[in-house]
């Protein structure tokens, strides 16, 4: 018992020694669990598009009809501007091929291209059509020829906001290049380049320098709109026979409306057609005007393209082109503008084109 006591009198004795001495280090808390992430959220699956429907040549409308070789002609001489490996080596070879008869032609078509539907499977678009036009011109302001041909303004920078058309036109032009009737100038300026002819025979080409950055708004639709012209007549050639029979206030007043304005340069006309913004003299029925946001440059496509809505048109175009330009009424994937040719006769035609369009693009492939 004494010895149970005495042990446990010390062992008090040693905890009293302990609570009145130092104190013993406190033991580190524990560390709180880091955060567990959150799983990502995985993207929900997305379907697989659906094929392209596989478009056999005999399928496309108009192509037994074809002039192949006037059509493999066109590719030859604008394909330098595809950039694609494939398209690259499939011009390679048409060059290389020369100029090969109907037969031959069509065979390397179906061989070296293959089809598919631009837009979605079915649907349509529009088909519309330019020219390069001549015009008359004077060196001077006199009679009618009242409106300059302005060069490229030293002040206008691309992709700055500059004046629309009305306030051009009231200023003074102190280096005009020409002069010309205002409607005729108009319909040079959506053109986008031509000839003048001027006195004493000379010929000079009015070649595109820019632009002052504004939309183009075409004018057939509000002078429709107001009674102006008849619905299945607002061809260019009805267009600017109004504007010529209503030449001054009233016509300035319509014009304005488009607010987009071109400046041009001039140069020696060599009877060649123009270039397109690809830099390829336009093959005159065989290039189109794409929108270069959709479609290439130096690109094959073949237009089916009927039902049109001006009076006069022909019924149908149905032909491989060159897409080989652009223009600023040019957007979309199945909306095309089909170059024509230079002269009034193509002018006419031109006028008259406003067709409900398909579109197709043929593919060039590698086959051996």
């Amino acid at each position: 018992m004494l010895r149970r006591a005495v042990v446990l009198a010390a062992g008090l004795l040693l905890a009293a020694c302990a609570t009145t001495g130092s104190k013993p280090p406190k033991p580190a808390p524990n560390p709180a669990p880091a955060p567990v992430p959150k799983p990502e959220p995985r993207p929900a699956p997305q379907p697989e598009p659906p094929p392209r429907p596989s478009i056999a040549f005999a399928d496309l409308p108009g192509w037994d009809s074809e002039d192949h070789a006037a059509a493999l002609a066109a590719y030859r001489a604008g394909c330098g501007a595809d950039k694609s490996p494939a398209g690259q080596e499939v011009c390679r070879r048409a060059k290389a091929a020369g100029a090969l008869d109907e037969a031959g032609s069509r065979y390397f078509i179906e061989t070296h291209f293959r089809i598919e539907p631009a837009g979605d499977p079915g649907q349509t678009g529009l088909l519309t059509a330019y020219y390069s036009p001549e015009y008359e011109a004077r060196f001077s302001r006199q009679d009618d020829f009242t409106v300059p041909v302005r060069p490229r303004p030293d002040d206008l920078v691309d992709g700055k906001p500059y004046p629309e058309r009305a306030e051009i036109e009231a200023r003074d032009e102190p280096r005009p290049l020409a002069w010309m009737r205002p409607e005729e100038f108009f319909f040079l300026q959506i053109q986008g380049s031509g000839t003048l002819v001027l006195p004493g025979g000379t010929r000079k080409r009015a070649i595109f320098t820019g632009t002052n950055g504004r939309p183009f708004k075409g004018i057939a639709t509000p002078m429709r709109d107001q009674g102006l012209l008849s619905p299945d007549n607002t061809s260019g050639g009805a267009i600017l026979d109004w504007l010529a029979e209503h030449r001054g206030p009233e016509a300035d007043a319509i014009m304005a409306l488009n607010p987009r304005f071109v400046f041009f340069r001039l140069a020696d006309d060599d009877g060649a057609e123009p270039a397109g913004a690809a830099g390829i003299p336009l093959p005159a029925g065989r290039a189109i005007a794409i929108d270069p946001s959709r479609h290439g440059y130096g690109e094959l496509y073949w237009i089916s393209a009927e039902a049109p809505s001006l009076t006069g048109a022909f019924p149908t175009y149905r032909r491989a082109v060159m897409a080989l330009d652009t223009g600023g009424a040019i957007k979309g994937d199945i909306r095309a503008d089909l170059y024509i040719g230079r002269g009034r006769a193509a002018g006419l035609e031109a006028g008259r084109v406003k067709h409900s369009l398909r579109l197709y693009r043929l593919v060039p492939i590698l086959s051996e």
